[in-house]
């Protein structure tokens, strides 16, 4: 539903709040491999996301190492090469980030 052209507005104000994500981030490690999956789906917003405010950064950066090791042993049961190509882009994105804020 966030993806669709026609919600654009509000994918966008969505992924620009510090609550959303931190409630994305919990999500993330619930003992559901459902609920992971699909809140997988939904941070991958937060970190593709390139306008990302500054308190949504600082969160990300603040938690990145436990973000990069939750991910790198997030597996799914079948073998999905989009799921392994998407979560790879997301730990660069996450990994770039401190790199981007000392920059700044």
């Amino acid at each position: 539903m966030l993806l669709d052209r026609s919600n654009s507005a509000v994918m966008t104000r969505y992924v620009s709040s510090r609550d959303n994500l931190r409630i994305l981030m919990n999500l993330l490690r619930d003992t559901s491999k459902s609920i992971q999956m699909e809140a997988f789906h939904v941070f991958k917003l937060f970190a593709a996301n390139q306008n990302k405010p500054a308190d949504v950064i600082s969160i990300l950066v603040a938690n990145k190492s436990k973000i990069l090791r939750l991910l790198e042993d997030f597996k799914i049961e079948k073998e999905d090469e989009q799921f392994e190509a998407d979560k790879a882009q997301v730990m660069r994105e996450i990994s770039a980030l401190e790199l981007k804020e000392q920059r700044a």
